[in-house]
């Protein structure tokens, strides 16, 4: 199916008649993200490398997206998720409504936010980013267009009537597509208990160094009052691969100077890195306990952060020595969709 899409984009974004490209889901969910499942049963019975053939080419997807010569329009009317990230944040236009859910929480299950996300998150304000890969927190629609993760909302009742619009748009200007899409947009307004209305209090934790220390930033926080919220991050924080925790926060700090195609090019080495077990098996280990068993009990090793060394770390972003690696090679492109600019 990815390679199936990948050709569809190459050919549309060259010598299409369209003015601009739109990707929406179907059904409840814009994309929930990859099979996971499905790579972890595919690896298991064959080998490390088809489930890296197949990451590979998902990444040279997101970044043929991210890349194209004509703006390309993430219609987001649902659950988006993992790999559903990586296909519409690097869009020159995230369009969400009512029904939009955003996470990234990959480190419950041992993975690591990836697809970019050290791109795209870290260049939201502050230090929210960090927030939202460390604890996986869920953000609505008015949430993300608040941050930034989507650039308009849009009632779903009004989705049809702009999809018609864009579809008549003869221009590939992207000031001519945005105003098209302003006049479908709705205001919004943030609920009282939003994470991003106490971005002061995230600057303050999910700034720290380390996440041990983001970790106990937030149990001095917790304990001044107004604590559900940063309660349920420090849970979720602790239920995480120490692992994947530490990975990301690496993977952020440095993906704040990075250009898209040197974040997506990380990923992969650290995804094949997690897929070939070189130097554990929480990916393995999480997906089965909280994907397919369901015994919500994952034993995940080194099993504490104190356990997890800078060394051990470092090593996730370092070449795979295995004949069957070589580095992410992608499209020869220049990356026109620049969307983002660090906001700290």
């Amino acid at each position: 199916m990815v390679k199936l899409l990948i050709l569809k984009v190459e050919k549309d974004f060259t010598k299409g008649l369209h003015s601009s490209v739109k990707i929406k889901g179907q059904g409840k969910a814009f994309c929930a993200g990859g099979d996971i499942i499905g790579l972890v049963f595919t690896v298991n019975e064959g080998h490390w490398s088809f489930g890296a053939s197949f990451y590979k080419k998902q990444l040279t997807l997101d970044y043929m997206l991210a890349t194209s010569r004509k703006p390309l329009v993430s219609l987001i009317n649902g659950v988006v998720m993992g790999g559903g990230a990586g296909l519409s944040m690097n869009s020159m236009f995230r369009v969400v409504t009512e029904n939009t859910v955003f996470a990234m929480p990959e480190a419950q299950i041992g993975f690591f936010p990836d697809v970019g996300a050290s791109y795209f998150l870290s260049r939201l304000p502050g230090f929210f980013g960090e927030y939202l890969g460390l604890t996986g927190g869920r953000l609505n629609g008015n949430e993300m267009l608040a941050c930034g993760l989507a650039t308009h909302f849009v009632l779903s009742k009004d989705l049809p009537l702009l999809e018609k619009a864009l579809s008549e748009v003869a221009s590939s200007d992207a000031s001519t597509i945005s105003r098209v899409i302003n006049g479908f947009s709705s205001k919004i307004s943030l609920k009282k208990d939003s994470a991003f209305r106490r971005l002061e209090t995230i600057n303050k934790c999910f700034s720290r160094k380390t996440v041990e220390e983001i970790l106990s930033m937030q149990e001095i926080e917790a304990a001044n009052g107004d604590n559900e919220w940063i309660i349920r991050a420090i849970s979720s924080m602790k239920s995480a691969s120490p692992t994947s925790l530490k990975i990301f926060l690496k993977s952020i700090r440095e993906g704040r100077t990075k250009e898209l195609n040197d974040c997506l090019s990380q990923d992969y080495t650290i995804a094949c890195h997690m897929i070939r077990r070189t130097f554990n098996h929480d990916v393995f280990e999480g997906t089965k306990a909280k994907l397919i068993e369901k015994d919500k009990q994952p034993k995940w090793e080194p099993s504490r952060l104190e356990l997890v060394s800078d060394e051990f770390v470092d090593q996730y972003f370092e070449e795979v020595d295995d004949a069957d690696w070589e580095y992410l090679q992608l499209p020869a492109r220049p990356n026109l969709a620049r969307t983002w600019e660090s906001k700290l």
